[in-house]
């Protein structure tokens, strides 16, 4: 449940339009649930705005499965998967159609989640909210993103085409969060007039994600040109001496336009979440 969500709960509460006792166990997951193998945070969007994200990479499609049906059947909505691979989004999905239909009897995971997931949230998985799986980024969503309601747009520009799966998964977690998002791929420093081609789109963000690897330049060259915030980040894409993204982080840390925040290599994610937090301030 997200803070707009719980003030909406206790004003009809105390409008007399929904029962205490009702409230009530529309919270009563709150502040978690222990599934043995991980403590589902439900009052994460409470906390922070945002309810909890699943990071794909290192879990199993059955931990995944039943962390997403868990958040379903406490309310949550829509739900964001990052690093997830191929193979184990197919799984997922399979597992979520099921019901949670674990075959293997024996797998420790397996066996927590089946005892963890409640009657109510298996019931409630043969309504599951659309899956959604995006191979360039490895991102999946369950359920639509929201209408936006960030104060203007998040602006996310790629130095190259190779820099476009960071770039997805930034302007995907972004949506999920409530934000207008425009794409401006391609525009790296290499050829300056296909950025200055979108001076327009640039004036109105009101917050410019900057991905790029290589030498890393475009968040400076962004940075010069607008007077909003510039979050940079840096990709693993180049050569030998780009050292993974090493080369493309310094330098986006040693830029010399004001304004600018970097995160960490290859980290869409983090980017797209805190451009998502600027662009809901006011």
């Amino acid at each position: 449940m997200e803070k707009q969500e719980l003030n909406e709960l206790l004003a009809a509460v105390a409008a007399g339009e929904v029962a205490p006792d009702e409230a009530a166990d529309k919270l009563r997951t709150a502040p978690f649930s222990d599934l043995g193998f991980a403590k589902v945070d439900h009052h994460r969007g409470i906390r922070q705005g945002v309810s909890e994200v699943i990071y794909g990479e290192g879990k199993t499609p059955d931990q995944i499965a039943g962390i997403i049906a868990d958040m379903l059947g406490a309310g949550q909505e829509r739900v964001l998967i990052t690093r997830l691979a191929p193979d184990a989004a197919i799984e997922v999905e399979q597992l979520l159609s099921e019901g949670l239909a674990f075959e293997d009897d024996s797998d420790e995971a397996s066996d927590a989640v089946s005892d963890a997931v409640s009657d109510e949230v298996a019931d409630a998985v043969p309504a599951l909210p659309v899956f959604t799986y995006y191979d360039l980024p490895r991102v999946a969503t369950v359920g639509e993103a929201p209408e936006p309601t960030g104060l203007g747009s998040i602006v996310i520009a790629t130095g190259g085409t190779s820099d476009i799966a960071v770039a997805e998964e930034a302007a995907i977690t972004a949506e999920m969060l409530g934000n207008e998002v425009v794409r401006l791929y391609d525009v790296g420093v290499a050829g300056l007039h296909r950025l200055l081609a979108h001076a327009d789109e640039l004036s109105r963000a009101r917050v410019v994600v900057a991905v790029a690897g290589m030498e890393g330049a475009l968040p400076s060259v962004i940075g010069g040109l607008v007077s909003c915030p510039v979050i940079a980040v840096p990709t693993s894409i180049g050569y030998g001496a780009s050292l993974g993204g090493v080369a493309a982080l310094l330098a986006m840390l040693n830029s010399c336009s004001s304004g600018i925040s970097v995160v960490n290599i290859d980290n869409g994610f983090g980017a797209g979440y805190q451009a998502s937090l600027i662009n809901h301030i006011g």
